[in-house]
């Protein structure tokens, strides 16, 4: 038997839903941040102009877009312990860790192609100014590759947010957990989950908006 929509008990199953949103906030920032400087250190290396560099990025980039999420985390989370006792860390830890290697793993190449976005005569123009790799990356490059990188920056951002639901299978308490555990109590999972899908979009559709007000800005 389907339990009613209005016979969810907002005022008991919101507030942890709240809590468990917060948490799908929080990990996301924090993998978004790590995930963009691990993203611009395997991007700027993806670019170097020394091969083993440029195949060592490659390596990372392509490998971990080349497996699921779901088997990052279960990776962290059941097998480094078993491999190395001492780097045992929590739930929540862990999540932020394999959202952060597999989010820098899709910035590298989203900052890759930003910065081969940039006209080759500004290279050029570096190059004649006697700027080293590093500083024509630091003053020419990347200001501008950076402006490039924001719109697909902020897309995938966007996936984040809903890949981030997979972090339940190691039991952090994320909103997708949350909805479960109240599922389990109220025994009604067509409200409880419609009541998911609607605050992972409160989080998703601003960044949404701000991705097109960027681009018209950038336009």
């Amino acid at each position: 038997m389907v339990t009613p929509l209005l016979s969810f008990d907002f005022g008991q199953f919101l507030p942890p839903m709240l809590r468990g949103a917060g948490v799908t906030v929080t990990l996301v920032l924090a993998a978004g941040v790590a995930g963009t400087i691990i993203g611009l250190v395997f991007g700027v290396a993806r670019s170097a102009p020394l091969a083993p560099i440029r195949w060592l990025a490659s390596v990372y980039i392509n490998f971990l877009r080349g497996i699921p999420i779901l088997i990052i985390l279960l990776f962290l989370y059941y097998e480094i312990p078993l491999l190395f006792p001492y780097a045992t860390f929590s739930q929540t830890l862990t999540a932020v860790i394999g959202l952060s290697v597999y989010a820098g793993a899709y910035m590298a190449e989203i900052f890759r192609g930003s910065i081969q976005a940039i006209p080759r005569g500004q290279l050029e123009a570096g190059e004649a100014l006697g700027l080293n790799y590093l500083q024509k990356m630091r003053y020419v490059v990347l200001p501008q590759a950076m402006k490039i990188a924001v719109p697909p920056g902020i897309g995938f951002l966007i996936a984040l947010v809903k890949a981030s639901s997979l972090v339940s299978v190691i039991s952090a308490t994320d909103l997708t957990r949350a909805g479960r555990i109240i599922t389990s109590q109220n025994h009604a999972p067509l409200s409880t989950f419609l009541v998911v899908a609607a605050l992972y979009f409160v989080i998703s559709y601003p960044l949404s908006l701000f991705g097109r007000w960027y681009e018209r800005r950038l336009a």
